[in-house]
């Protein structure tokens, strides 16, 4: 049973990780438009290794890897490697658990989303 059909939400709830600019926001918005409940879980921030678990209880954790050097390139991160480094170590409880992981270093917008609507197609077939 869903976290969906035990809530009696009326669609599984995805939950969306990773490290900053590996495009969760983006993501997260096109699939909201498409008409799925999508929710970042800010565990890169966390300390406590299943926050993405105890506050949001996902029904499909999908999980979006981007490198330090792209991550940069994408946007004016005020950091260093070491912090994403720590990001990477924050979310390694996540990416164990995830039940998709897409390094979207070389896909475009379009091509992150093709792969995770296959995927979800595939983990909640309409009835």
């Amino acid at each position: 049973m869903t976290t969906a059909e035990k809530t009696g939400r009326q669609s599984p709830l995805i939950g969306v990780v990773g490290p900053c600019a590996a495009g969760k926001s983006t993501l997260i918005e096109n699939l909201t438009r498409l008409g799925y409940q999508a929710r970042h879980i800010a565990q890169e921030h966390s300390y406590v290794p299943d926050m993405w678990q105890r506050l949001t209880a996902p029904d499909a954790l999908i999980f979006l890897d981007a490198s330090y050097p792209v991550a940069c390139a994408r946007r004016k991160l005020d950091w260093t490697e070491k912090d994403w480094q720590e990001q990477q170590h924050r979310l390694r409880h996540a990416r164990q658990h995830a039940d998709l992981y897409l390094n979207t270093d070389e896909l475009t917008i379009p091509q992150v989303l093709e792969a995770v609507l296959a995927f979800l197609e595939k983990r909640f077939p309409p009835p």
